[in-house]
């Protein structure tokens, strides 16, 4: 049995009064804070806003805003890339808009093929996207490089952007609700997809067109955390995410959060979390053996309602090691080594009022 976070403590991270705009020096990992647009004759001024984890400061980067981008809204984000969607017309497309070494006057636009629902699925409502590697340049193949969505509900999306003129649509196994994540194994080629109750998961490769067949895989869980009886009843009331997460060098963990809801505070409405990591250890037979683990070394694992992600903490000076960030029903920094938690709050210099956009991205580089 091992030891369980769970414990609450002081570590806060003040809102910082620092306003930096982007240097020659890595930006990143962030969250997307907003994008202030004002009008003017030679094209709209937009500013993105960025929240910089590992120095706690405000990063603005000044860019024209493009016109694809002015009825669209951030859905998903996958690579440091945004998806966007213009639910008017169920166009989509992906850009760089909001990496901050971008072209200030041309961020790259790549368009997708326009959504088509399923008999039984809809595309008005997307859980994630997720991508098999950041766009290559024009010039490049583009045959390794899928982006897939999963919306709300069965329906998974798959394509070969500037291949492909249509989507392949494929009905899934489970019904998957906003809390299904979608991610891409770079160690394994393939799609996977956590069922409900995380136990099992379903998985795509690039052959996706010739087989829609998912490939399953159980989950079998070790050394479970030593706790009463009564918290493992417990926590069958709490609200739980599943999410899968690979590693720079392609290790594999299954991250379960648990949170209590507190609906009396709506400021605070989600209640301090209790977080379960487990390290795929071997997989034989179609199952991944799991051991429950509280240490997961110098790295840093990232989840949102983007595509989560893991980056080594000595890649990013400011970072803390053997740690996980979440945002969505918290915004806040879990530390394994210390059983610590800390909420993140926003530094000064934003707008009074913010859109809702849980997305971290990964560090950025010019």
């Amino acid at each position: 049995m091992s030891r369980l976070l769970s414990k609450l403590s002081p570590l806060i991270h003040k809102s910082s009064r620092n306003i930096r705009s982007f240097s020659s020096s890595t930006t990143g990992p962030c969250v997307s804070i907003c994008t202030v647009v004002e009008p003017s004759p030679d094209g709209n001024l937009g500013q993105v806003l960025l929240f910089n984890i590992p120095d706690m400061k405000l990063v603005t980067a000044d860019k024209i805003y493009p016109d694809e981008l002015y009825d669209a809204q951030l859905v998903g984000a996958s690579h440091g890339w945004g998806l966007f969607s213009d639910r008017t017309n169920r166009s989509a497309l992906i850009s760089d808009y909001l990496n901050p070494y971008a072209s200030k006057s041309k961020p790259k636009m790549i368009h997708l093929p326009f959504f088509t629902p399923m008999y039984s699925g809809q595309t008005e409502v997307v859980c994630n996207v997720a991508m098999s590697s950041p766009p290559p340049d024009q010039d490049d193949d583009h045959e390794d490089w899928v982006v897939g969505i999963k919306f709300l509900g069965r329906q998974l999306s798959l394509c070969r952007p500037r291949r492909d003129l249509r989507w392949t649509n494929i009905l899934t196994p489970f019904e998957s609700w906003e809390i299904s994540k979608l991610m891409y194994s770079k160690k394994d080629q393939r799609f996977y997809l956590l069922a409900p109750g995380g136990n099992y998961l379903c998985s795509w490769d690039l052959n996706f067109k010739e087989d829609k067949k998912p490939k399953f895989h159980e989950l079998v869980l070790h050394n479970l955390p030593n706790m009463p009886r009564s918290l493992w009843k417990q926590l069958d009331s709490y609200g739980r995410e599943d999410h899968w997460v690979e590693s720079p060098s392609g290790e594999s963990f299954l991250v379960k959060w648990f949170c209590e809801y507190s609906p009396e505070n709506t400021s605070n409405w989600c209640k301090s979390p209790i977080v379960m990591v487990f390290r795929e250890e071997e997989t034989k037979d179609g199952r991944k053996n799991m051991r429950y683990t509280d240490d997961i070394g110098d790295l840093c694992i990232f989840i949102s309602k983007g595509e989560d992600f893991c980056v080594k903490a000595s890649s990013c000076p400011g970072l803390q090691p053997n740690s996980i960030s979440l945002h969505g029903r918290l915004f806040a920094i879990l530390n394994l080594t210390k059983r610590t938690m800390g909420c993140y709050e926003y530094p000064q210099g934003i707008p009074k009022r913010i859109p809702y956009l849980p997305y971290w991205l990964p560090p950025f580089s010019p």
